[in-house]
């Protein structure tokens, strides 16, 4: 309990900062004091103890859309940063979009619905794939990690990526858990039925599968 308390005298201040500038007028966050102490805390010191002084620790954060991923990832980050002195870096699924063009492309040859963002085949496995091959060598050489600007839609140029310059010990990894659904979408029956109804009977859930698995 000490070591809890101890940990929110320091990191307060920041945390209460991040959160009033992801709150808006009408809508502000309940409880926060207790948020950080009683949830967000002793998370931290539970990636702490586990985390190993030669490996990189990747932690993965899901959730649907709206229930506070990035406030929880980034007020984690902090904590473990300030308190810890972890060198900690956050990415999320989001920034693993297909370029537009690549989009585009898929929608034309298998639905329309590929152009839009967050549809499953609409990530770029291969760069994620890549992405945990990096961060998991026991040999650190600088990463570039790609990221995606949703004001025009599509990822932004290479220079303006993510640069990774030095060994992290925590990598937190944003997802939403619906993008693992496509996965087994095919055993279930009544919702490929529902999907073709809904979006037109030429889909072709197979193709969109093997996209994102």
């Amino acid at each position: 309990m000490q070591s809890v308390t101890e940990c929110y005298s320091k990191v307060k201040k920041d945390c209460f900062r991040y959160i009033a500038s992801q709150e808006t007028r009408t809508e502000k966050f309940k409880n926060k004091d207790k948020m950080i102490k009683s949830f967000l805390i002793p998370v931290s010191f539970y990636i702490a103890n586990r985390a190993n002084k030669e490996k990189t620790m990747i932690v993965g954060l899901a959730g649907g859309q709206g229930t506070g991923k990035t406030t929880i990832s980034s007020i984690i980050k902090m904590i473990l940063e300030k308190y810890f002195k972890f060198n900690v870096f956050k990415i999320s699924i989001d920034d693993f979009y297909k370029t537009r063009k690549e989009r585009l492309k898929l929608s034309k040859n298998i639905h329309p619905l590929l152009m839009t963002r967050g549809v499953p085949g609409t990530h770029d496995i291969k760069l994620i794939v890549d992405f945990f091959k990096k961060v998991l060598k026991k040999k650190f050489s600088p990463i570039l990690l790609p990221k995606f600007d949703k004001s025009i839609d599509d990822r932004v140029r290479r220079q303006n990526w993510y640069k990774v310059k030095k060994k992290t010990k925590y990598y937190n990894f944003r997802r939403m858990v619906r993008w693992f659904i496509c996965a087994k979408i095919k055993k279930f029956k009544k919702t490929n039925k529902f999907l073709r109804k809904k979006y037109g009977s030429k889909i072709k859930m197979e193709k969109i599968c093997k996209q994102s698995t």
